[in-house]
């Protein structure tokens, strides 16, 4: 095994349209244990945010933390939670559209509700600042008319514009790693991973 945890067998294509049942069998058994790190490579880009306070009261990990600390008390399912811990994972590649970022992680994950707060929560947020930029605090009226509305003005109004606070007992990334191992073990559309895996477990059955 190479320290990525592939296997030592690659394919040979230098194009797909090359490509053997050999090859994707190997590229299918790679995929698996690939897919299954999933959620240590999430973790691990979250800590990112840990001392990146960019001006706010507190840093954006415990922002985050707080965030999903608040749903969770709130009786809030657990996919639901893992949205709140992620919500802003996306800022740093994407400073300019985070919550797009966070919603595309989080899309094979949770509802379809909670997917459109996570990638709509920055217009929403804005509601509580954006005046003070010189930006209409109303852009989240553009949005009005969709199911999920309400929803996603809750998510800000309870959960994110209020988790800035220091001394808020916090719980720490630790308690969530369950919940986000849990939540991302298996997308909700499980075509792609189960075909990955059926092609992965003929080749370890013996001729």
């Amino acid at each position: 095994m190479d320290h990525h945890g592939s296997s030592e067998e690659r394919a040979q294509f230098h194009s797909m349209e090359e490509g053997t049942q050999e090859d994707w069998t190997i590229i299918a058994r790679d995929y698996v244990g690939f897919a299954a790190g999933l959620p240590d490579r999430v973790l691990a880009h979250l800590r990112l945010l840990d001392g990146d306070f960019g001006g706010f009261p507190i840093d954006r990990l415990t922002h985050s933390l707080q965030t999903a600390t608040r749903a969770h008390r709130d009786g809030r399912p657990e996919s639901y939670v893992v949205m709140a811990l992620l919500h802003d994972i996306g800022d740093t590649l994407g400073s300019y559209n985070h919550p797009e970022i966070a919603a595309a992680i989080l899309q094979p994950f949770v509802s379809e509700e909670e997917h459109w707060i996570c990638r709509n929560h920055g217009a929403f947020q804005g509601y509580y600042y954006f005046h003070y930029l010189g930006i209409d605090r109303n852009v989240r009226e553009k949005h009005r008319d969709n199911p999920y509305f309400d929803a996603c003005a809750e998510f800000c109004a309870k959960y994110d514009q209020s988790a800035f606070d220091p001394d808020y007992d916090t719980l720490p990334l630790e308690f969530f790693e369950p919940m986000v191992r849990r939540v991302m073990a298996r997308p909700r559309n499980e075509t792609a991973i189960s075909a990955m895996e059926t092609t992965a477990a003929k080749a370890e059955v013996p001729a």
